[in-house]
């Protein structure tokens, strides 16, 4: 029977979530997800990989990562130190190839999933230079002449914050899914997964004062669900009352981090 993901005591996923992660490991397909900051895109890697018992590989992709990198580097550089030193073994070129994250995945003993995070943030030549070894699950070595090929295929997660349009043929390769950022009920949930036995008025008022900021239209970086689980624990850290959140709003520079937004937020209850 094949594996399947499911929502963990950490990670509380949709419907439509599982749905896709479920349907991009049966096809044997990266799962690329989208959402604004906050949605939980790179906590999903980690409950899927805790929900099945595998482990867990994270690429964190940067503005200067290139595609080699992920697979494989060589060290000239320390094997011509090695060489000036009369180190042994200086004509083993293999010892100076250390694999890279997508490397490390291929040549696991068992399945683990590839958390591939925040793609977009490389320059646009970036996913399409990935696209044979995601399609094949096999790179060349040619210091070495050696073929690296998956001994499993892994679940690979590729998410992106839309900062840059990825390339059509990339996202041929992909199962896509837009996690749409919780609302209430689900919300509610989340929560208290991190505080099972939150008290229920401060739960109610809590909410109303974060989807109110979220509607603000001024506010620019919107509060995510992690700033609200600060928030909701600062609250109960400060022994706030609950009945007077939207009047004082307390402690709100743990949900609103720009002086913009914080006046925005402020012009409404003056």
């Amino acid at each position: 029977m094949a594996e399947k993901f499911g929502s963990t005591s950490e990670y509380v996923a949709s419907e439509e979530l599982m749905a896709s992660v479920n349907i991009a490991m049966a096809l044997k397909k990266p799962l690329l997800i989208k959402g604004e900051p906050g949605t939980g895109k790179t906590m999903l890697a980690e409950a899927v990989a805790k929900s099945l018992n595998k482990k867990l590989i994270i690429w964190n992709i940067k503005s200067t990562t290139k595609a080699q990198e992920g697979l494989y580097t060589y060290d000239t550089i320390q094997r011509l130190y090695d060489g000036q030193f009369g180190e042994e073994g200086v004509d083993d070129i293999a010892r100076y190839i250390k694999l890279g994250k997508l490397g490390e995945a291929f040549e696991a003993d068992e399945q683990v999933v590839l958390l591939i995070d925040e793609i977009d943030k490389a320059d646009l030549e970036f996913p399409n230079d990935l696209l044979w070894e995601l399609d094949q699950m096999e790179f060349y070595i040619h210091e070495t002449k050696r073929t690296v090929k998956a001994k499993h295929r892994p679940i690979v997660i590729i998410t992106s914050n839309a900062e840059k349009e990825l390339p059509d043929a990339f996202l041929r390769r992909c199962i896509f899914h837009y996690i749409e950022f919780p609302n209430q009920e689900l919300m509610e949930e989340i929560v208290k997964t991190h505080f099972p036995n939150v008290e229920e008025n401060l739960m109610k008022n809590a909410m109303k004062v974060f989807y109110w900021i979220r509607e603000i239209r001024d506010v620019r970086k919107k509060p995510s669900t992690s700033e609200l689980i600060d928030w909701i624990n600062a609250l109960q850290i400060g022994g706030i009352p609950t009945d007077t959140l939207m009047k004082e709003l307390p402690f709100l520079g743990v949900m609103v981090k720009k002086d913009e937004d914080l006046e925005s937020v402020k012009k409404r209850i003056d």
